[in-house]
């Protein structure tokens, strides 16, 4: 099942595509946010569908397509979490996830506009497996199923400027936070129909240039434990968003530091959660 949000910025209804169409969830819920999401949204909408309940939505097709959730509570962002991107970077292989927090008002539409951000020079792109919390997790251990806690998955966009994050007193956030720099979606993907987080191959072009091809096998940490991991430090909450990471590939990591500028256009896609695509447009 998919579900996304259609429709001007700070008016978007939530929808979910069956079949070829794509219904009005309003009668439902008011927004795909983490009250829908701990509901058990899957089997709520297969319900509502078979009795006839949803109507589809009009001209669906020519609206705005937005982020696919509502403005999550927490956005938490994973570090060096795949091999070859932390070779790239020459970073040694984390012991344990690096983890930072991310700025939930950067989460944009998946075709919306990129701002760089005034003073920027290295503003970078990072393709990431997005996860989507359905379920209150807390203190989980190992044989907790963290996977049962997933409400679903989306492409997320992890835009980055270097220089704030690293050279500007070295607090991630400060690079990650900038207006615009979370694009997302176009859909939620629910769980059940990715059996297996870490076997998606995901990519990444700017200007039709690839620059990021990889699979979600070269995870460090794994969806699961990352899920175990966090929930030992805070509770994670439906309607909470995790990046769990980008591969290698990313202008940090390339000889000549072929960072973004305006009117540049970057495309990504994750195997079976659709594509995304971003104009750079200069604040």
């Amino acid at each position: 099942m998919k579900f996304s949000r259609l429709g001007a910025p700070g008016s978007e209804i939530p929808v979910v595509h069956l079949d070829g169409s794509t219904y009005d969830l309003r009668p439902l819920t008011s927004d795909i946010d983490g009250a829908f999401l701990a509901s058990g949204p899957v089997a709520r909408v297969a319900e509502t569908v078979d009795a006839g309940d949803l109507e589809p939505l009009p001209d669906a097709s020519s609206l705005r397509i937005g982020a696919p959730i509502a403005r999550p509570g927490k956005l938490i962002c994973v570090g060096l979490n795949y091999a070859g991107h932390a070779a790239e970077t020459g970073a040694k292989i984390p012991a344990e996830p690096i983890i930072f927090l991310k700025g939930s008002d950067t989460v944009v539409g998946p075709y919306d506009d990129v701002l760089i951000p005034r003073g920027s020079t290295k503003t970078d792109w990072e393709v990431e497996l997005g996860v989507v919390i359905g379920r209150t997790a807390r203190y989980l251990g190992p044989d907790d199923d963290a996977l049962d806690y997933i409400a679903g998955y989306v492409v997320s966009h992890d835009v980055s400027e270097r220089e704030f994050q690293l050279e500007r007193g070295g607090q991630w956030t400060k690079g990650k936070s900038c207006e615009t720099f979370n694009p997302l979606g176009p859909w939620l993907v629910t769980a059940d129909e990715v059996p297996d987080p870490q076997a998606l191959a995901l990519s990444l072009q700017v200007n039709g240039v690839p620059r990021q091809a990889s699979t979600t096998d070269d995870m460090i940490f794994p969806v699961a434990e990352l899920i175990r991991y966090l929930s030992g430090f805070m509770v994670l909450e439906p309607g909470d968003l995790i990046n769990t990471g980008t591969p290698a590939g990313v202008g940090l990591g390339i000889e000549g530091n072929p960072y973004l500028r305006d009117g540049d256009v970057v495309e990504l896609t994750i195997e079976g959660l659709g594509a995304a695509r971003q104009k750079l447009v200069q604040a």
